[in-house]
């Protein structure tokens, strides 16, 4: 949603209705993941994607009937269909979308919820995607850390998909749940898909260098909230980073060890240390290697850089269990040169970690090419 909401927003302020198609279950090779939107306006435009073109062009035929005629439908698109081929999804994966007409008489919350994204307050909408009561389906209800707004049809219901949803909201996780027509958690008939915007994940890039700078600009790009620190104010300025969302002079152990005591810090987060001096990186990585898991921490320089941290950090106090979270040399082997090269290889061995990729060639390996968690097909559904 975070990405559609300029596009979407002003047809919604007019009083028009688009067409909001999202993939809420994939299995095999999907091409997106569940979460992935493309909107149609009001006017006919188009605002991104769920399957990075492959079945674009049959979705916004069903996208713009759906807007005129008001009744939202859950679509399957997959090889094994008879028109797999005509719609043009020839990688093998299944996509199930569910497309509803957007305005402000089906979703009145819609203002609320973009307000609260674009300040980065943790918010998820469950939306009903199937219900023996057609007249549910395309029901939202809009959960927040603090509670609920909006009705799927029964107290009971609204309270058991407000709770399921805040764990997943907590871990920014997108996922369908399934409930009895009533809310119970032992039965079918509802279906719910949960679409969390949780606030961007943060990479803390400390040392304020060429290569923190291609960096900053990559890591920006991909959707992260970057925060450049150094001590030296010299180097430490924002005309020099300007993707970054903030620039912090200060000690960079003491600054890490303020955003651990504020909460700041979670599994999602992401330490570069690109300093390479002792004075800076050992502090630092004692702290970020002693504290709750992370999801990366990496540290720049040479192999006998490497050692001599490892040494000096053995010295402070640490085992072996709390260096093997230390990804150094940073960044996978891409034979990178340049500033912008290096912070490919960086990002690469981010991404690889988060997915659980090998970093190998595609063309060499015969697994799956992406890693999420796998789901059985449930039956075709088009309501």
């Amino acid at each position: 949603m975070r990405d559609i909401i300029d596009a979407l927003m002003p047809g919604w302020r007019s009083g028009g209705t688009a067409g909001l198609a999202t993939v809420v279950r994939t299995f095999e090779s999907a091409p997106r993941p569940a979460g992935a939107s493309m909107l149609v306006t009001p006017d006919g435009a188009v605002t991104g994607s769920v399957s990075g073109g492959c079945v674009e062009g049959a979705v916004y035929d069903v996208a713009t009937q759906v807007a005129a005629d008001g009744r939202p439908v859950l679509v399957r698109y997959g090889i094994s269909d008879d028109d797999a081929f005509s719609v043009g999804l020839t990688c093998g994966g299944i996509l199930d979308v569910f497309v509803e007409p957007v305005s402000q008489h089906t979703f009145a919350q819609l203002d609320d919820v973009c307000a609260d994204i674009a300040a980065s307050r943790p918010v998820a909408v469950a939306t009903v995607i199937g219900h023996p009561d057609v007249d549910l389906i395309g029901r939202h209800l809009v959960v927040r850390p603090n509670g609920f707004e909006g009705d799927l049809g029964s107290d009971r219901a609204n309270r058991a998909v407000s709770d399921d949803t805040q764990g997943l909201l907590a871990a920014g996780r997108n996922t369908t749940l399934t409930y009895g027509p009533d809310g119970e958690r032992q039965g079918e008939g509802m279906r719910v898909f949960v679409n969390s915007q949780a606030p961007r994940p943060r990479m803390f890039v400390f040392g304020a260098i060429d290569f923190a700078a291609a960096l900053t600009r990559l890591a920006a790009f991909l959707g992260y909230r970057v925060t450049v620190c150094d001590a030296r104010e010299v180097f430490a300025t924002p005309a020099r980073f300007p993707d970054a969302d903030e620039v912090i002079v200060a000690w960079p152990h003491r600054y890490l060890a303020e955003q651990f005591a504020a909460g700041l810090v979670d599994s999602r987060s992401v330490i570069c240390v690109l300093t390479h001096d002792p004075k800076f990186d050992v502090p630092l990585l004692e702290l970020a290697l002693r504290a709750p898991q992370v999801a990366y921490i990496g540290a720049m320089g040479s192999r006998r850089t490497h050692l001599d941290r490892l040494a000096r950090l053995r010295e402070a106090g640490l085992d072996d269990a709390d260096l093997v979270r230390l990804h150094s040399p940073i960044g996978l082997d891409l034979g990178s040169r340049t500033p912008e090269e290096t912070a490919v290889s960086i990002a690469a061995e981010i991404i690889a970690g988060q997915w659980g990729g090998t970093g190998q060639p595609l063309g060499t390996l015969d697994e799956r090419i992406h890693h999420d968690d796998l789901d059985e097909p449930a039956e075709h559904a088009t309501l």
